[in-house]
């Protein structure tokens, strides 16, 4: 048994997912994983399927009926985690973006006093590999805008490689999470700064996809823009609800 799982979202990451998963179980630290995936037409769910036979007591995959978006595929897993009552759970790419090894990292923020540990690409510099230049202005200054906006002292908030202890997770309404795309990153980690939880950021060298396709999208970017805007606004008028 573990008491940390990995959440991996996917949609047609056929190229990825057992390499993936065959790295996180080749750590030294023992760790469960669980695939979220969005009824991928190119068989990814099927290979996790075929996988589980090897790890039967350690992978674990559900399947949604359609793609609906980065944040609920987490949300489902987050609620699947406390119900299974993880310590430590994670996010992750299935794309080798963020190093599986890694993981080691986060846990050991979170074991030794964080609430919230971040894998953060900006904590020292720019940390960030393969990507064009308009692509690391575009992150860099939505973190900026982010941090003047959300008031958050997270260097890199839009980052997906992020682990939490179980209680920040069940003390966060997960279902009233607006945000759907990568804004969902910033909002969980709003809502942790607001209910005063720790948050550690943790450096990290992030590396573009070199298989697969990226589900970035405009309209993800403005998501991101105009709704943490919004977001702000609704914490001072509602802050019930945060």
């Amino acid at each position: 048994m573990s008491d940390s799982l990995v959440i991996i979202p996917t949609y047609n990451e056929i190229e990825n997912i057992e390499p993936i998963i065959e790295a996180v179980f080749g750590l030294n630290k023992a760790f469960h994983v669980l695939i979220v995936d969005d009824n991928s037409p190119d068989g990814t769910s099927d290979k996790v399927r075929e996988l589980q036979t090897r790890y039967p007591d350690s992978l674990f995959l559900e399947v949604r009926t359609e793609k609906s978006g980065l944040g609920t595929a987490y949300i489902h897993g987050f609620k699947w985690a406390i119900a299974k009552k993880y310590d430590y759970i994670f996010e992750m790419d299935a794309d080798f973006s963020h190093n599986p090894e890694d993981l080691t990292r986060l846990y050991r923020a979170c074991a030794n006093g964080a609430d919230v540990a971040v894998g953060s690409r900006y904590k020292k510099g720019v940390n960030v590999v393969n990507w064009p230049l308009h692509r690391v202005l575009l992150s860099y200054g939505a973190s900026f805008y982010v941090k003047v906006i959300t008031g958050m002292r997270v260097h890199d908030p839009t980052a997906g490689f992020v682990c939490y202890k179980r209680h920040v997770l069940e003390n966060i309404d997960l279902d009233s999470v607006r945000f759907v795309g990568y804004a969902f990153q910033i909002e969980m980690k709003f809502r942790a700064y607001l209910k005063n939880y720790k948050i550690e950021e943790v450096s990290i060298i992030f590396r573009d996809r070199v298989r697969g396709k990226s589900k970035m999208s405009s309209s993800i970017i403005n998501e991101a823009i105009v709704g943490v805007f919004m977001m702000k606004v609704r914490s001072l008028f509602q802050k019930s609800q945060f």
